[in-house]
């Protein structure tokens, strides 16, 4: 339905159908219409989505000063321990083998009843002295620049649910992730890259794949992008038309296009393919420079361990994601290795083992890249699993899900350094001071970025919709992790 078309008699147009509606059935006829607009997103004016007025991923203000300008987020799937990295537990140790007295949800089987001590030693780290594992020696080094939430809470259980969870707000498939929501919000600061870069494992993804960069309802601008660590880094990016011929080729679509809006003003499907295509071409010639490492000195290469087998995979991400927000680019994702390689089910000592000794040193060399160039205090960077582990036994040796408590933590933008917050039971078990939901650290995150998560909304079918479905939850911002006296950018 389009709403320039004009009603006809035979003397001619009598009144445009969008202004018949306004004026029959007390309006109840372009309500209608309006409604019909919404549910096929043909309302290109609303929502932030501007149209061929301006570019819907321009910078845009925040409602308030913001302290961070971008974020990058480190996924860990698959359920990082939280007893074997960041929660110490001595009454583990001492109970090693015992029955546990409390309730546990076996999810898999081959759950014991019994105690199972982490493998690891815990030592103080950094002036602040936070006591993290042995297993994560480099991420210690950096304790006095990171803020350690040892109280987080997830709402499921399995691995899919519970990563769009964490990235969306829901375990159910279809809402925008949290990058979508910070690029509707910010726009970018680099027209010519995508605001939402997603760097995975070039051998393969994560068990939930693109599930986790999804734009839900959000206009399609604001989905995850891709971006390969080997070979080149977008397909398709070069063209193998010749220069000139393409320019035509472009100069009479452009035209068609053109004439397309004109007949159809409120279609903002053509305007978002245009945008992809507009923005493709632009990558075409920024894309290459701001991907191409070589120019990096090899200390920096060293730093993230590029000339390790080990480590050059995982921090060619992490030094790609620091060039892409030092260049702009408002969100980046980091995947560790294909599948879910933090999910210790057979044995929490050589799994643990094996994923740190991958992703440890350039988590670190980030942190520490970012804050010598200047960057830290207005990027944030956030490392998190979707849940933690139980503490009984699985397999004799290993550990099953537990959406009850987990670790993870935050550092720059505000965010205190060096400063752990929350609490678990005597063995891990559950959260039990200062609980923090998901909900409660999105709301935290929009908060640093210049958001309230209550007032950041999109309407879709009449509701306005929000990141923390403010309708339903009771999500708060935890000012216990922010600076009192916080930089503004």
């Amino acid at each position: 339905m389009h709403s320039h078309v004009d009603f006809f008699s035979d003397s001619g147009p009598v009144m445009p159908r969008r202004q018949m509606l306004q004026m029959s059935g007390l309006g109840f006829g372009s309500l209608a219409l309006t409604t019909l607009l919404h549910s096929q997103g043909l309302l290109a004016a609303e929502n932030g989505f501007t149209g061929r007025s301006g570019s819907p991923l321009a910078p845009k203000s925040s409602d308030f000063p913001a302290q961070a300008k971008s974020m990058i987020m480190f996924v860990q799937n698959g359920g990082p321990g939280q007893m074997e990295f960041f929660d110490p537990k001595p009454e583990l140790t001492t109970r090693d083998g015992q029955t546990y007295g409390g309730e546990v949800e076996k999810f898999q089987p081959g759950n014991s009843d019994e105690l199972l001590k982490s493998p690891f030693k815990f030592y103080r780290r950094g002036q602040c002295g936070m006591e993290l594992s042995e297993v994560i020696p480099q991420i210690g080094s950096v304790a006095d620049d990171i803020c350690l939430v040892r109280s987080m809470v997830s709402d499921h259980n399995n691995h899919t649910e519970a990563l769009v969870h964490l990235n969306t707000g829901k375990i159910f498939q279809g809402r925008p992730a949290l990058g979508s929501w910070i690029c509707y919000a910010l726009g970018s600061e680099n027209q010519n890259l995508p605001a939402y870069i997603v760097l995975r494992d070039p051998e393969g993804y994560n068990t939930s794949g693109s599930l986790l960069w999804e734009n839900g309802w959000l206009p399609a601008l604001y989905r995850g992008t891709e971006v390969n660590t080997q070979g080149t880094p977008m397909l398709n990016m070069k063209s193998q038309t010749p220069l000139p011929i393409q320019q035509r080729n472009l100069d009479f679509l452009a035209k068609l296009n053109e004439r397309h809006r004109e007949d159809y003003p409120d279609d903002s499907t053509l305007e978002a393919r245009i945008r992809n295509y507009e923005l493709a071409a632009r990558m075409q010639l920024a894309a290459g420079e701001t991907l191409d490492l070589s120019a990096e000195s090899k200390a920096t290469q060293d730093l993230y361990g590029l000339d390790n087998p080990t480590t050059s995979s995982y921090g060619l991400r992490c030094l790609m994601a620091r060039r892409l927000v030092e260049s702009g680019v408002r969100f980046v994702q980091i995947f560790p290795p294909r599948g879910q390689p933090w999910d210790s089910h057979n044995n929490v000592k050589t799994q643990n083992e094996e994923i740190s000794a991958q992703t440890d040193l350039p988590s670190a060399a980030l942190i520490k890249d970012l804050k010598q160039r200047g960057l830290l205090d207005s990027t944030l960077v956030i490392w998190a699993g979707e849940f933690g582990r139980l503490p009984v036994s699985q397999n004799g040796k290993g550990r099953d899900h537990n959406r009850y408590a987990f670790s993870l933590f935050l550092a720059g933008a505000g965010f205190k350094a060096g400063f752990v917050y929350g609490k678990t039971d005597e063995v891990g078990h559950h959260a039990v001071e200062n609980r923090v939901t998901v909900h409660d650290l999105h709301a935290t995150i929009l908060h640093q970025l210049g958001f309230d998560h209550r007032q950041l909304t999109y309407r879709l079918h009449g509701n306005e919709e929000t990141l923390t479905d403010s309708r339903v939850t009771e999500a708060h911002v935890v000012e216990e992790l922010l600076v009192d006296t916080p930089q503004v950018f």
